[in-house]
């Protein structure tokens, strides 16, 4: 039986996925990151992307917005402004967060804005793909 370590993410309404899981992929602002049992302790922030996380015997997809992570040896916890399932993201739904991104990217301000509104369009995009 693999190792495995608490894994959450956790947005302002509820946790919206939680278990057991043997390896999560993060969207690390630095670079993605894979995180596994036993993971030095960290705290990043996440840039649009998705989280591919790995359970005894399923995967889940879940895309988030704008998020953070809180690694410790034996759990992972992310809290996301905005995460949605990858499964259940349809063409709408996708067209709808691409036009949202889009509005932020024209009225963004700061480079570090308009960095985060293209991570944001670039992830999208390769959603509805």
């Amino acid at each position: 039986m693999a190792q495995t370590f608490t894994f959450e993410l956790v947005s302002p309404e509820k946790v919206l996925l939680s278990g057991e899981a043997e390896q999560v992929q993060l969207p690390g602002a630095e670079g993605d990151m894979t995180i596994l049992p036993g993971h030095s302790p960290l705290i990043s922030t996440l840039r649009p992307g998705v989280i591919d996380v790995v359970f005894a015997g399923s995967k889940s997809r879940v895309f988030v917005r704008q998020a953070f992570a809180q690694v410790e040896p034996d759990r992972l916890t992310v809290l996301a402004e905005k995460a949605y399932d990858v499964a259940e993201l349809n063409a709408s739904a996708i067209s709808a967060e691409l036009t949202a991104a889009e509005t932020e990217l024209s009225q963004a301000k700061t480079d570090e804005q308009r960095l985060v509104a293209n991570q944001a369009i670039a992830a999208l995009s390769g959603l509805k793909a």
